[in-house]
């Protein structure tokens, strides 16, 4: 068996463990937002979170899991997490169909709460951000399914607990969950859904992949596991919605038909506070859980929420521009533009190509501007990136603009009313040799001898510099 218990066992030395209680309001995620202007990216793990009345609760909470994108991509067998593109694009072919066992033997059914007895506020949901609407799940994968086909899809949607048995729940009009509720609700009927929180990381992230519609992810979660995804039948929905019997927690219930609340405010991933909007809401009709179980919260707007979509994403644009560009060799999601930036790195692209790549990669929804560069400039370092930009580009000549596409969601400069914005393809890459094999046309980069740097390495030998100036 494979879960989050065993992955928190083979990374024990990146797990940092506060030795004092911390409350779920704000200061757990204060220490990661403290972490990472130290760029440091350990897991941490909360063993006495005070909940809001002071107690101390009996479940720890998990938080910046994925805050490191080297360790979230040894999760997933990638030992070069600049390699992930390619890898995330040829998940599709390493499906494992997961496999249903009995009840009894899934762990997270060890405590069953069906009815009144289930209580979303026995959860140490944390409350992040001033300013949001109340604690939130922000690592709960939503399942629904299609109610044409019986097929199932997940994706992570904020979750606002909002009473014991009630959640607002953030579905984009444009999502596949939302795609499902909208046909039980034409047909006047709720909307059964499960939600599960906490796996093994690279369940988590196969979990994310996009897929077409109608599509299951449970066969690409298996796949980036490595072995069979072990499922359980819900408790209120049976085989209808199949749920990880390895999981830590299960919450199920229903998406009333019309029922439309205000949720929100929350502080969302592009760093800013999103506003208040109507959304649908979760009646809870049963929440099943481990013994001792671990609750998962990823840090909104910090790399912890950031990393694993962006791999999606990577390998998803990766798939679109490859069509088009042989040339293409990489493609980076950087957490610095967010999720609506993307860096494509090309060796020895035929003219023309580069921007028949860009604009397969810029049709993805969630992009506001892609980047092109040459294999010189690294594209996980945005110091070279933006120095590529810097001394590449000609504005009249390299920047294409395109007006009417599509919106990227919660973009907090996009106008208030319209659907449609204004995206950008910046071409940073040089221009072609005169004839193949020869240099391009660019001045030598600066550069110190091999013996010079052996010397100054030599110098640096032992020194201590965890103290020097950043």
């Amino acid at each position: 068996m494979t879960d989050l218990r065993t992955y928190l066992n083979e990374v024990d030395n990146a797990i940092f463990r506060p030795d004092r209680p911390m409350a779920v309001e704000q200061e757990i995620t204060a220490l990661q937002h403290l972490l990472a202007e130290r760029n440091a990216n350990p897991a941490i793990l909360v063993h006495q979170p005070k909940l809001p009345d002071g107690s101390i609760s009996d479940m720890p909470v998990l938080t910046n899991l994925f805050a490191s994108r080297v360790l979230s991509a040894k999760a997933m067998g990638i030992e070069d997490h600049r390699n992930s593109a390619k890898e995330m694009a040829g998940l599709t072919s390493k499906m494992i169909e997961p496999v249903i066992v009995d009840p009894k033997e899934a762990p997270v059914r060890e405590i069953v709460e069906e009815g009144e007895v289930a209580n979303l506020q026995v959860l140490p949901a944390l409350r992040q951000h001033d300013g949001d609407a109340g604690h939130y799940i922000t690592c709960g994968h939503v399942v629904t399914y299609d109610p044409d086909t019986g097929i199932d899809n997940m994706g992570i949607q904020r979750l606002w607990v909002r009473s014991a048995r009630l959640m607002g729940c953030y579905m984009l009009e444009t999502s596949h969950n939302m795609i499902n509720l909208r046909k039980f609700w034409q047909k006047g009927e709720p909307c059964p859904v499960a939600i599960w929180v906490g796996h093994h990381p690279a369940i988590e992230i196969g979990a994310q992949s996009k897929l077409g519609y109608p599509e299951s992810h449970w066969g690409i979660a298996g796949g980036a596991l490595g072995q069979a995804l072990r499922l359980v039948p819900s408790v209120t929905h049976g085989d209808r919605i199949m749920v990880p019997a390895d999981a830590e927690i299960v919450i199920e219930g229903f998406l009333p038909p019309n029922r439309i609340e205000a949720e929100g405010p929350f502080a969302e991933f592009s760093g800013y506070q999103g506003p208040q909007i109507p959304n649908p809401v979760v009646e809870v009709t049963c929440i099943t859980r481990r013994r001792n179980a671990i609750y998962h919260d990823c840090g909104s707007g910090l790399p912890d929420h950031l990393v694993p979509d962006n791999m999606g994403m990577e390998g998803y644009i990766y798939s679109l521009a490859r069509q088009v560009s042989p040339s293409l060799i990489n493609v980076h999601v950087p957490v610095s533009g967010r999720r609506f930036h993307a860096y494509l790195q090309f060796k020895d692209p035929r003219p023309g190509e580069v921007r028949d790549a860009m604009m397969a990669a810029i049709a993805f929804r969630r992009l506001k501007a892609v980047y092109a560069f040459d294999d010189d400039i690294d594209v996980f370092d945005d110091r070279q990136a933006m120095w590529a930009v810097a001394t590449r580009v000609q504005w009249h000549r390299d920047v294409l603009r395109l007006d009417g596409l599509t919106l990227a969601p919660l973009d907090p400069s996009a106008p208030a009313s319209g659907n449609t914005i204004t995206k950008a393809a910046i071409d940073a890459t040089l221009p072609s040799a005169a004839r193949p094999g020869n240099p391009k046309p660019v001045a030598p980069r600066n550069r110190v001898s091999d013996s010079a740097l052996a010397a100054a390495t030599a110098a640096l030998e032992g020194i201590d510099m965890s103290d020097w100036p950043n």
